[in-house]
């Protein structure tokens, strides 16, 4: 099987909105609204400092795709780029997509030159996905995540 990464173009977007509302209804058991997931993808596809999405064709078939977001720290003067958005189709699955992904993405961070690492967040009852991001020299931080939505718009 032939894979290839490549940066996510605005012909993806179907493909990037189909893959983020089977991830939220796999992972969180959440339904998204498809309208608002379009307008959010297409404003990262047409504003790169909004981040970008990283696709994965095997044998020129779509197989996953991932977001970069940024993320400025202060205490190591350096951006954090956080992978975001994580599927891969069921179908592709076991066969080294999302770690081929992954490497694109450190490999792309490390060449930044203001890229200081790599952050995620994950499930906590996501055991496998924990373990594929162990096996790639990630590790748990002694953070827990908190938040506060708020209405857009």
């Amino acid at each position: 099987m032939r894979i290839e990464i490549r940066r996510a173009v605005a012909g993806d977007i179907d493909r990037i909105v189909e893959f983020n509302l089977a991830m939220a209804r796999e992972s969180e058991d959440k339904g998204l609204d498809a309208e608002t997931l379009r307008a959010g993808v297409a404003a990262v596809l047409a504003e790169p400092a909004n981040g970008f999405y990283l696709m994965a064709e095997a044998d020129g078939r779509p197989a996953g795709s991932l977001m970069v977001t940024t993320e400025w720290s202060d205490w190591r003067n350096g951006r954090f780029w956080w992978i975001q958005s994580v599927f891969v189709a069921p179908e592709h699955r076991r066969l080294g997509i999302y770690s081929r992904l992954h490497d694109s993405v450190r490999r792309a961070g490390q060449a930044d030159g203001q890229c200081c690492g790599l952050r995620l967040y994950v499930e906590r009852n996501n055991i496998g996905a924990q373990a594929t991001y162990a096996s790639l020299g990630m590790a748990p931080t002694h953070y827990d995540l908190f938040e506060e939505e708020f209405e857009v718009g």
